[in-house]
């Protein structure tokens, strides 16, 4: 699946996340995402590419399908969070 190779590269996922509420600017999200110029430029291209991540005068963002790509990634997020409690009592 062409989606699933995308967000199984290193810190697709990550970007997405940190455009989750906010409207980025390059260095804002380099911070964000704590990455490397290089991996973040790459992986803008990728999203951009995929019409998940726009470019706008105020800075990244999600697009329409990124936000819905968001949608459906939040129940496992809320999953994680919950797993990790319980193996962290174990």
């Amino acid at each position: 699946m062409a989606l699933l190779d995308l967000l199984g590269r290193r810190m697709c996922l990550r970007i997405l996340w940190e455009l989750r509420d906010s409207c980025l600017r390059f260095r804002a999200l380099q911070t964000a995402a704590e990455t490397n110029p290089a991996v973040l430029n790459s992986r803008l291209g990728e999203l951009k590419a995929a019409m998940l991540v726009e470019l706008t005068a105020e800075g990244y963002q999600l697009t329409a399908q990124g936000n819905e790509l968001i949608k459906l990634v939040l129940p496992m997020h809320d999953w994680a969070e919950n797993w990790s409690r319980k193996i962290g009592d174990d």
